[in-house]
């Protein structure tokens, strides 16, 4: 997804695997504006709001989130700032901006970023909550290191890397390149530990991408050159966490390479796809049956054969987002309009009857979003059967490139689409000519992805919507004024979560 609050790098250094079982109280504050369980001890059980300390904790918690997110923007300043306005020959890039001096990203994070911060907050506080309780009962310091994990040094961490004193620098950086796209549901008791090796890795191959850690397993999409590419497969199939559960058939790979992604980052979340759910809660464990791409493409001939479909006893759902269904999907699919993974549960909640004593088929990019996906509609229990595509369109359509899939497949990295058939479904925003090829939303202050022609943007148009076309030639007469992150009107209008009447 291209939104830099989903990939935003964490430092290793300071977040704490949340598996910890010390009695939690519920830390409520004005300006937090959510209500996270954190584990405290049991002294500090009574209400937070007048503890003086642990409101000092929070704010120090916040400034430490807040220095560490501006940090992982850093970068070497151009030769054309001036000294006096760059810090040290440092420069910051976030959101498509570049800023010159510390006040501007500092700004910049305060207004667009508070969601961030706020999570990165809540890490930090169950990291200092866990050291407490640590420290005021020894006897707990070994259940510690098992929850957090061993730190890695430098030693460990060669260790593990491939050896690469046989492959000249080029043929790590250039030649032919693709990306790889993979998951792991597995329980990963040392998140940090595995973070750190997973950018030492990266960075040791010149590997481009975002990889997402948590307790519950890790998810990546990497590129670089093929000899690159071939070399993380090996060290992740040997590594062992992954060794007795991944197989090459799980790596999914396209034609790109290290190009396709702006930089590399690699943190630690509490899911490795956001749902908005607990893992604990909606756990990967009770997951749909899984499909092979030809188990699947049968049920799909199967479903499609039936006429009127509408009163089939089968729904072919897409779980991904409206803009990914927009440009290419299965035919005969029901696509929720929603924008953010996170709504699907939402919409499952507010269209359960949709659902009732239906056989569901589900689909989404690579597999990932259907593992949690299929686990909440199996907890509502409405639906008689619940299957899932494994290995998602990516896998059907190695097997099935002109099979009941049509249209381009969505990636989340600067291609945005990868394609293998000619079918072109979409249509332009502004004169409805047969298009689908994304760009982002020419407004600064937008992150809208937008169909526009050829034909379209040599006359100008290039936002979104002609809202965002208006206020983008505004900042661009204005560069000095800042104009803050909002909804426009193609979120404004859209319902979101939509409700099916059955």
């Amino acid at each position: 997804m291209p939104n830099c609050s989903d990939t935003a790098m964490i430092s290793s250094s300071v977040l704490l695997d949340g598996g910890d079982e010390v009695e939690c109280s519920i830390l409520s504050f004005p300006d937090l504006d959510v209500k996270d369980l954190l584990p405290l001890t049991p002294k500090s059980s009574f209400k937070a709001e007048s503890d003086t300390s642990v409101r000092k904790k929070y704010a120090f918690a916040k400034k430490k989130a807040f220095a560490l997110f501006v940090k992982a923007k850093e970068e070497p300043a151009r030769a054309s700032c001036p000294p006096a306005m760059c810090r040290a020959g440092l420069g910051w890039k976030c959101c498509r901006q570049t800023f010159k001096d510390l006040a501007g990203i500092h700004i910049h994070v305060a207004m667009q970023h508070s969601s961030d911060i706020r999570q990165q907050t809540g890490l930090i506080l169950k990291q200092l909550a866990a050291e407490a309780s640590t420290s005021s009962n020894p006897a707990s310091a070994e259940e510690a290191d098992r929850l957090s994990g061993p730190t890695c040094n430098s030693q460990e961490l060669s260790d593990r890397l491939p050896d690469t004193s046989h492959i000249s620098s080029d043929e790590l950086t250039s030649g032919v390149g693709e990306v790889l796209l993979y998951y792991c549901y597995r329980e990963v008791k040392a998140p940090l530990k595995l973070c750190a090796w997973q950018k030492s890795l990266c960075q040791h191959l010149h590997l481009t991408g975002k990889v997402r850690i948590a307790s519950e397993g890790i998810n990546g999409t990497v590129g670089g050159s093929k000899v690159a590419t071939s070399l993380y497969i090996e060290a992740m199939l040997s590594h062992p966490l992954f060794k007795t559960i991944l197989c090459r058939e799980d790596f999914k790979s396209s034609a790109g390479g290290a190009h396709c992604f702006p930089d590399l980052r690699v943190g630690v979340f509490e899911e490795i796809v956001p749902m908005g759910i607990n893992p604990n809660k909606v756990s990967y464990k009770e997951t749909g049956i899984h499909l092979s791409p030809e188990e699947f493409h049968k049920e799909v001939e199967k479903y499609l054969s039936q006429a009127p479909q509408a009163q089939s006893d089968t729904i072919l759902l897409d779980c991904r987002n409206f803009y990914e269904s927009k440009i290419g999907h299965f035919q005969g699919c029901l696509a929720p309009d929603i924008r953010k993974f996170s709504y699907f549960p939402s919409y499952v909640d507010e269209n359960l009857e949709l659902f009732k004593n239906k056989r569901v088929l589900m689909y989404c990019t690579g597999g990932i979003r259907c593992e949690r996906g299929s686990a909440y509609l199996r907890t509502k229990a409405a639906c008689r059967e619940v299957y899932q595509l494994k290995g998602g369109i990516h896998k059907y359509l190695e097997e099935f490139p002109d099979g009941f899939y049509r249209g381009k497949l969505f990636v989340f990295d600067q291609r945005y689409t990868i394609s293998s058939n000619e079918d072109v479904i979409a249509e332009c925003r502004y004169c409805g000519t047969l298009w689908d090829q994304y760009k982002l939303c020419s407004s600064l202050h937008c992150w809208q992805l937008v169909l526009t022609c050829p034909s379209c943007q040599a006359k100008g148009f290039t936002a979104c919507c002609p809202i965002c076309q208006e206020k983008g030639l505004k900042l661009a007469s204005n560069p000095s004024g800042w104009m803050v992150k909002e909804e426009c009107e193609c979120t404004d209008r859209r319902q979101r979560v939509p409700v099916k009447h059955v």
